[in-house]
């Protein structure tokens, strides 16, 4: 479906955390992919490691290597995060580093079929946690194919010279690749400099800022019960708000709309 990709500068934390706010208060049918290189936390940390069994992308990095079975295998990946609705689905990242080699010839692969789950029956979104950058075999083919790509930074004098590295890197890669430009948008976490200073020192559009709200970020990120009223909660239930109106104007160019149906039963 459409890709929603969040990336983030060398030192700059926060990605891992806006998804999962985003993934667990956004009212899209959607998936939460961990493609971050260096690791996925969210089944270890948010979900305390109650999943029987492996999951996940390097389980079906193994078996689309071996046999060709992505297609087939993919929804018996997915972890429910609001059982038994299958609206918001999890497929957890690599847990061993050594899982990476089996990963990284698949990015492309991975990239198409996010995509195409747009146009499935029922339709979901998926937001992709890429991590940072600055990793050996970073998923550039699921950056490019991205329908948004937000670059998650807080809004501090040393995080916005990271920011600028990777905002440039970004845009050299898709100038290269030929992507069509407009996709990046910043998403600045925290207080600090306004938003128009960094827009202008970044020549980027600032689409929303998250609040600090560490008592919500240590439930996403080790456990608990995730309160809908807590300050990070409402700010990324608001953020649905752009991201659907960008979504909205690039299906208008499309020209079609998705697809409503019931969510697939696990299998």
């Amino acid at each position: 479906m459409a890709i929603v990709a969040l990336v983030s500068p060398k030192g700059s934390p926060g990605v891992t955390t806006t998804a999962l706010a985003c993934a667990l208060s956004w009212h899209r049918r959607l998936v939460l992919a961990e493609c971050d290189p260096a690791g996925g936390s969210v089944m270890a940390g948010y979900l305390g490691g109650g999943v029987p069994g492996p999951r996940g992308l390097g389980e079906l990095a193994v078996a689309e290597l071996r046999d060709g079975r992505l297609d087939k295998d993919f929804w018996s990946q997915l972890i429910d995060l609001d059982a038994p609705r299958r609206e918001r689905l999890l497929l957890p990242g690599i847990v061993d580093p050594a899982q990476a080699g089996s990963v990284s010839p698949l990015w492309q692969r991975f990239a198409d079929f996010f995509v195409g789950l747009e146009k499935g029956e029922p339709a979901y979104d998926v937001i992709v946690d890429c991590g940072r950058l600055q990793v050996a075999n970073p998923p550039w083919p699921v950056l490019r194919a991205a329908a948004v790509v937000l670059v998650v930074t807080r809004a501090h004098l040393p995080d916005l010279s990271s920011a600028r590295a990777t905002v440039a890197a970004i845009q050299r890669d898709f100038r290269e690749h030929r992507v069509v430009p407009g996709s990046v948008r910043l998403l600045l976490v925290g207080d600090g400099h306004g938003r128009g200073e960094i827009s202008k020192a970044l020549e980027l559009p600032v689409i929303a800022r998250m609040p600090d709200d560490p008592r919500t970020a240590e439930v996403l990120t080790l456990g608990g019960t995730v309160k809908a009223a807590r300050p990070l909660m409402r700010a990324a239930n608001a953020l649905e708000v752009p991201i659907t109106a960008i979504l909205d104007r690039r299906r208008a160019r499309l020209g079609w709309r998705p697809a409503l149906a019931e969510a697939p039963n696990a299998i």
